[in-house]
């Protein structure tokens, strides 16, 4: 019998089995560009949110961080003048220092976030502000819903797995596949977890599916 594979995505999959754990709600109705240039974006859900607010700011080029975000910002229309591809902070800090020193940044982000990328960047007197734009929530379940044991588990971001636990708790038979490894560090103390081969969902599906096959 084939181990079941559960993600933790509001965005539904073929293949596995879809466990929405966490919704996104808008903090603001207006986003404020005032002496602003280059916008930047590192998370899907920021992109998505922000044009709902403003669709005009697609006049705006941006800086992109993670590939799903990257194609995102392509898909709505934006010019992604630079796609980052790693997360972290040193990495980061020198990739936007060398290329984009001179430009004014506006940061759209959530509420919660796992790494102060404005922070980082302020240390290298990069001009960069930040506006909270939308906030992530934990969905509800029954404790009869939780994952049976040596599942395999699909985490997205640290906000899935923070409100997978808060619903269910957590089993050390359980199998996780992470999409990076900002959400690995977050897993409980000697957790079974596998890296997706890169930070994109279908990654980890095709991950998890190896897994299951093994």
């Amino acid at each position: 019998m084939n181990r079941a594979i559960y993600l933790l995505s509001p965005t539904p999959y073929e293949g596995v089995e879809n466990l929405p754990i966490i919704e996104f709600k808008s903090t603001t109705d207006t986003i404020n560009l005032k002496d602003r240039d280059t916008l930047i974006f590192t998370s899907k859900q920021a992109v998505i949110t922000a044009f709902s607010i403003n669709p005009h700011i697609i006049d705006y080029p941006a800086l992109s961080i993670g590939k799903a975000t990257t194609q995102t910002l392509i898909d709505l229309g934006f010019e992604v003048i630079h796609s980052a591809k790693e997360f972290y902070g040193e990495v980061l800090r020198n990739d936007i220092v060398e290329r984009f020193f001179d430009k004014k940044l506006l940061y759209l982000r959530p509420q919660e976030v796992s790494s102060d990328i404005a922070k980082i960047l302020k240390e290298t007197r990069i001009d960069i502000e930040e506006q909270i734009i939308y906030r992530t929530r934990c969905k509800a379940y029954l404790p009869s819903q939780k994952p049976p044991k040596g599942s395999i588990i699909i985490i997205t971001s640290p906000s899935t797995l923070k409100c997978f636990i808060q619903n269910f708790g957590w089993d050390s038979s359980y199998e996780v596949v992470a999409i990076g490894e900002v959400s690995s560090q977050h897993l409980p103390q000697n957790s079974i977890y596998h890296l997706a081969s890169q930070p994109l969902i279908e990654a980890c599906i095709a991950k998890a599916l190896e897994i299951q096959k093994s």
